[in-house]
């Protein structure tokens, strides 16, 4: 029988089944080996396990699981048991913690700095798409830890943004490291193992499926200290993390969405529910004056009339001038003039400037690049491009083209100008 420790985790696991109460059971047999030295007898005579785990554990050997801690060396990536100091303190809490996680990346980023999911519709609007990307940035740049699944549409701009933002953002997969789920996320994943971490509780080999993802969704809240939603319509799965962040003490934020469309109903509902309005990043930054730097005392007599901002405390790193201006309606008609015409006049500079600069020359793409990105590559050039304008090009829909605007933009091979245009680099 193997010495591996990790094996047994993983045995355990497997029998268990996810979800499991291992809370209760481990409160019980403190160990993996523990359990697989006693008999099923006493194991039966202690409660705690189901008769399918029953007889998972009697009938599964752990040298069936002794290959898969070389194959996760061999691939770069860690095995993560809550033996382990890098095991997430907030993820260990919640009642059916992961007894494995398998990690691609540096997970011990959540361990010193605040972590929010922000998790919303795979289909969500262009519009919803910029506000995460958006507010992502702004978390990023404070200090916090994006969480998310990185699923397409809004868990996508999540991690983008907080990889613009220059921090760190954890991607948690609901089937194996070794599985291409999702192919057109290749080069976010790639980017994500490299400023934070891909996470999974499913052994290398696991392909995605349906039942996979709503157990994933109680990883993504276990790891955070609050959750926001982002365009979620009555049956999206984004409320099953919404749920599940409320059965864990979570925080929970959403961004309010048009109450005549039905893919913003579930929004609105948690809204309606208790779930705190975000109409920008210090909404949610100011709940956490002990992360980000707020001075409890100053936070409070500014709240008296409803209008703080994360400028107005002390020892807040400088926020992007777009923080208030992500969706907050309490701009002035003369403020909003004067804005205007600044941006066009700003835009017009710019782009004055990119004409002014040498052309840029198309350059040859590596072969990790995917189909769809390599033919948005070869529409754009030097003049500037919108959405639109891809789209009217190369017909692809929209989650397609952003998708692969983020991966060229990743790799260095784009960038995007004021108003949402790209242009080669």
């Amino acid at each position: 029988m193997t010495d591996d420790k990790n094996v047994y985790w993983i045995w355990l696991q497997s029998c268990l089944g996810t979800g499991a109460r291992v809370d209760e059971i481990l409160s019980v047999f403190p160990s993996p080996e523990d359990i697989f030295d006693f008999s099923e007898t006493e194991l039966r005579i202690s409660g705690v396990f189901t008769a399918r785990q029953l007889d998972r554990l009697k009938n599964t050997s752990p040298d069936r699981f002794s290959d898969v801690p070389y194959r996760c060396r061999t691939n770069g990536w860690e095995i993560i048991t809550p033996d382990d100091d890098d095991y997430p303190p907030l993820l260990l809490g919640i009642r059916d913690y992961p007894l494995v996680l398998f990690s691609w990346g540096d997970l011990s980023c959540v361990r010193d700095k605040a972590t929010i999911a922000v998790v919303g519709s795979r289909s969500a609007s262009v519009k919803s798409v910029d506000i995460a990307g958006k507010l992502c940035d702004e978390l990023a740049r404070a200090g916090a830890v994006v969480v998310s699944g990185c699923a397409l549409g809004v868990d996508s701009a999540a991690h983008t943004g907080a990889l613009h933002g220059k921090g760190k953002t954890v991607a948690v997969l609901g089937c194996g490291l070794n599985v291409p789920y999702l192919r057109q996320n290749e080069a976010l994943r790639n980017a994500i193992s490299k400023n934070g971490a891909v996470i999974t509780e499913y052994l290398p080999d696991t392909e995605a499926k349906a039942s996979n993802f709503p157990a994933r969704n109680r990883i993504i809240s276990g790891l955070s200290k609050g959750v926001l939603v982002v365009e979620a319509g009555v049956r999206s799965g984004s409320l099953i993390t919404a749920g599940y962040a409320a059965e864990q003490g979570r925080d929970l934020y959403a961004v309010p969405g048009d109450i005549t469309d039905v893919d913003f109903t579930g929004v609105n509902k948690l809204i309606r529910d208790g779930a705190k309005p975000v109409f920008s990043v210090d909404d949610i930054l100011c709940e956490y004056p002990e992360c980000f730097g707020y001075d409890y005392d100053k936070l409070e007599r500014l709240s008296a009339d409803g209008n703080f901002r994360a400028s107005d405390t002390v020892n807040v790193k400088p926020q992007p001038k777009l923080s208030s201006e992500v969706i907050s309606p309490k701009a002035t008609n003369n403020n909003r003039v004067t804005k205007a015409s600044n941006a066009v006049n700003e835009e017009a500079d710019r782009d004055r400037d990119v004409k002014k600069t040498e052309k840029a020359e198309k350059r040859q793409l590596p072969n990790y690049i995917s189909e769809e990105a390599i033919k948005i590559y070869e529409v754009l050039g030097n003049e500037p491009l919108g959405t639109d304008d891809i789209a009217r090009k190369t017909k692809f829909n929209t989650n397609m083209i952003l998708t692969a605007l983020t991966e060229l933009e990743i790799y260095g091979f784009i960038k995007m100008l004021e108003g949402k245009r790209y242009i080669i680099v």
